[in-house]
């Protein structure tokens, strides 16, 4: 008896239960506080709290009653017979008490208060009427119940979608999950948390060097860029002589978004030498992002360039260059 006892407390302590099902097991230890204080003639009061931990340590009373009793196998025999049925009836009683895990999907997401926010008018479905406004009002967690429990590509991809917009660092255990097996929403969602992702830079800068991957190295540089840290400048800056063309102005672009200005050189070199158009620009947009007068001063040198989109940078370049000087203290003479 004394090691079932064990058993059901450990069954109390590690099942999460339901509202219901607790209550339950309230009364089921309740019931059998009674049962036992009868057969062995003591008074073990009754279960008040309602919290699992509570309850089961209800039990180790009963425990050290049943030990300290020393009861004979004849001359007990309706003690041990009484206690014997309350043990079983306690177990009958926790396993007849609703589990979380007994609830369906819909059951577990209303018993949340996912549902709580919707009106009277609602679109369908519902449970992406209730995720818009759960977004709306900033419901991290409830957006983030709503991803772990619908199993749908639909609603996965609008909760994904949703906590992108939001950009929420309390997300960012989940997103970082994600990340971490080179899922690109969930790489992306995490550059909208800009530096409350840092965590997360050591892990996608693993990912910089996956050439045979390009959709994964242009999601993973914007992200790195919109967290900012420095750590990653020199990963993306070995990739602007990278050959992919495509990949080269996400590389370009992340830098400038970084603001470092050790990478005002390599950014240089590219809108020098690169043979790409759209690779240039980038470079010349992310010099300006860095905006210090070397950089600016590089840019600008290209107001006469025949190619538009670096002419457009070059003057804008030009005009923060003369701003500043418009701006400047006067020397005094």
């Amino acid at each position: 008896m004394v090691e079932e006892l064990g058993n059901l407390q450990t069954t109390i302590e590690d099942t999460r239960w339901t509202g219901n099902g607790l209550t339950a097991v309230q009364e089921a230890v309740d019931s059998f506080l009674d049962g036992s204080g009868d057969a062995l003639d003591t008074d073990f009061g009754t279960a008040e709290d309602e919290e699992p931990e509570a309850l089961s340590t209800e039990l180790d009373a009963v425990v050290v009653a049943i030990e300290e009793a020393d009861l004979d196998p004849d001359a007990d025999a309706d003690s041990l017979a009484a206690l014997v049925e309350a043990v079983e009836t306690l177990g009958t009683g926790l396993e007849e008490a609703e589990e979380w895990d007994d609830l369906g999907t819909n059951e577990q997401l209303r018993a949340e208060g996912f549902y709580d926010v919707l009106g009277h008018f609602k679109d369908y479905p519902v449970e992406w009427a209730a995720l818009k406004e759960h977004e709306k009002q900033g419901n991290v967690d409830q957006v983030l119940r709503a991803l772990d429990a619908l199993g749908s590509e639909f609603m996965e991809r609008h909760c994904l979608e949703a906590l992108t917009r939001m950009g929420d660092p309390a997300a960012f255990d989940e997103m970082h999950q994600r990340a971490q097996k080179r899922d690109r929403p969930g790489i992306k969602a995490l550059g909208k948390m800009g530096d409350g992702a840092e965590a997360a830079v050591e892990t996608l800068i693993e990912y910089v060097d996956t050439d045979s991957d390009p959709q994964l190295q242009k999601v993973t540089f914007r992200t790195l860029g919109e967290i900012g840290s420095e750590e990653a400048t020199q990963a993306l800056a070995n990739k602007l002589t990278m050959e992919n063309d495509h990949v080269r102005p996400a590389a370009a672009r992340a830098l400038g978004l970084i603001g470092d200005t050790r990478a005002v050189e390599p950014l240089a070199d590219t809108l020098a030498d690169d043979e790409v158009r759209k690779v240039r620009t980038a470079a010349a947009w992310a010099l300006r992002q860095i905006g210090t007068e070397d950089a600016l001063e590089t840019v600008a040198a290209y107001e006469d360039t025949k190619a538009y989109t670096l002419q457009a940078e070059a003057e804008k370049a030009r005009e923060t260059l003369d701003a500043a000087g418009d701006d400047a203290e006067p020397v005094e003479a």
